[in-house]
């Protein structure tokens, strides 16, 4: 039996990336680096450098997913389309006293190995996840030291078998903060809670790349719409066809011409920017509908803080996105409509032209036609000249007059001469029509 040749890589498609196991006290550290081609190929080899520093077995070749124990961390590497994502577990309990994040898991990495990561920093999480019961859960926790309690963010997840917290600020290190207390459950679910925490806020970041390339496109949109106008109004004002108005046209549709491949340069600069954020916009929604949130008292659910202050940014790149679509069809309808108008005046131009051409055909064909009568008279004045001279010298043996045979011979020679050349334009005319 034939087996396709993709069958095996599309079946394990669905087991790529698996969850982490993630116990409870445990301290994870995430990072996300927007990388090009080439960097992300650097940071392959970068990846295979520290493992073979340490005399672990690189990644394969071409790989998209590694993941490693280092000591006590486990490193998960992940390569995507534009970055390239670093996870560090560890579950080294917290010492009595010891103050959340003071000691992260990616401070048991070289910090010289951390420090030359290919690409730019776009995301950076701390996540501190204990049991429950080391916080206490009769009431509301103190976060202070950690957290700004006026930014707290909190709820219940993964059906009340949780608590997640954060502030969603960038600490002083670089790093935002996640507390979770977790409640009895297995260390694959406590491993998806935790990715789709991380994957709530590197989506979340990545959808915003958006919006600045929005409002940097809006004041230009508006001057290209205002051009739209000034064009759309020069249209309209055109309204005869002489040759001064029609040279008018010309100038508009270049004017035309050139905004309207401003506006293409512009959309194919940001279409693609625009598709990427409504995809990450949606896994963000896809990714907090997957906590199954319930709300804790006093605060604010992610999901209503990234509804509150997300959704509005993501409005204005989707305004932006259908502006400037809008404004290509415009341009486009625009440019129809012109060139329309253009070639029905270069229309009535070619029939004046055609027309005028008639006219002297038609002059030149009368004057041909007097020319021919001369010439018919001409040549039977020679003729019957040549036929009195014949009878004139052939007198003695004829006895006809020569003057009465070159009398008689001239309507001869004139119908003669007259049949001839209608013949000629006859076989001119059949072979102008290709018989």
């Amino acid at each position: 039996m034939l087996e396709h040749p993709l069958r095996q890589q599309l079946h394990n498609e669905i087991h790529a990336r698996p969850f982490e196991r993630v116990g409870a006290p445990a301290q994870v550290s995430h990072q996300v680096m927007l990388v090009n081609p080439a960097e992300s190929q650097q940071a392959f080899e970068h990846l295979s450098e520290l493992l073979g520093n340490l005399h672990l077995p690189p990644p394969s070749m071409g790989s998209m997913f590694h993941t490693e124990r280092i000591g006590p961390v486990r490193l998960r590497w992940e390569r995507h389309g534009e970055f390239v994502s670093y996870t560090f577990i560890t579950h080294d309990p917290l010492g009595p006293g010891d103050p959340l994040f003071q000691r992260c898991a990616c401070d048991r990495i070289s910090a010289d190995w951390l420090a030359r990561i290919p690409g730019q920093r776009l995301c950076a999480n701390h996540v501190a996840l204990m049991p429950e019961g080391e916080l206490g859960c009769d009431a509301l926790p103190d976060f202070s030291a950690v957290l700004d309690v006026d930014a707290l963010v909190g709820s219940d997840v993964a059906d009340g078998h949780a608590q997640v917290f954060t502030d969603l600020r960038i600490a002083a290190d670089g790093f935002t903060r996640f507390i979770v207390l977790s409640k009895a459950m297995s260390a694959r679910r406590r491993g998806r809670l935790v990715q789709r925490l991380l994957e709530i806020e590197t989506y979340r970041l990545l959808s915003l790349l958006t919006l600045p390339v929005a409002r940097e496109l809006t004041p230009r949109l508006s001057q290209y719409e205002q051009d739209l106008v000034s064009i759309m109004n020069a249209i309209g004002g055109n309204g005869s066809s002489d040759d001064a108005e029609t040279q008018r046209d010309h100038q508009t549709l270049d004017r035309l011409t050139l905004l309207a491949s401003a506006v293409e340069g512009v959309y194919a600069a940001s279409h693609g920017r625009f598709t990427a954020a409504n995809a990450y916009y949606d896994l963000v929604n896809r990714r907090v509908a997957e906590l199954h949130e319930k709300p804790i008292f006093g605060l604010q659910t992610i999901g209503q803080f990234l509804e509150r202050r997300l959704a509005p940014a993501m409005q204005t790149c989707a305004w932006a996105a259908r502006r400037q679509q809008a404004l290509s069809e415009r341009v486009s309808r625009c440019s129809n409509l012109l060139r329309t108008r253009v070639e029905v005046a270069m229309q009535q131009q070619n029939r004046s032209l055609l027309a005028s051409l008639n006219r002297r055909q038609y002059l030149q064909l009368r004057l041909q036609q007097t020319v021919e009568g001369l010439s018919v008279a001409a040549i039977t004045y020679y003729m019957a000249s040549l036929v009195g001279h014949l009878f004139e010298a052939a007198e003695p043996w004829l006895h006809i007059q020569p003057k009465l045979a070159e009398g008689i011979s001239i309507p001869i020679i004139a119908l003669t001469v007259w049949i001839a050349l209608q013949r000629m334009h006859h076989r001119l005319e059949r072979a102008s029509e290709g018989r």
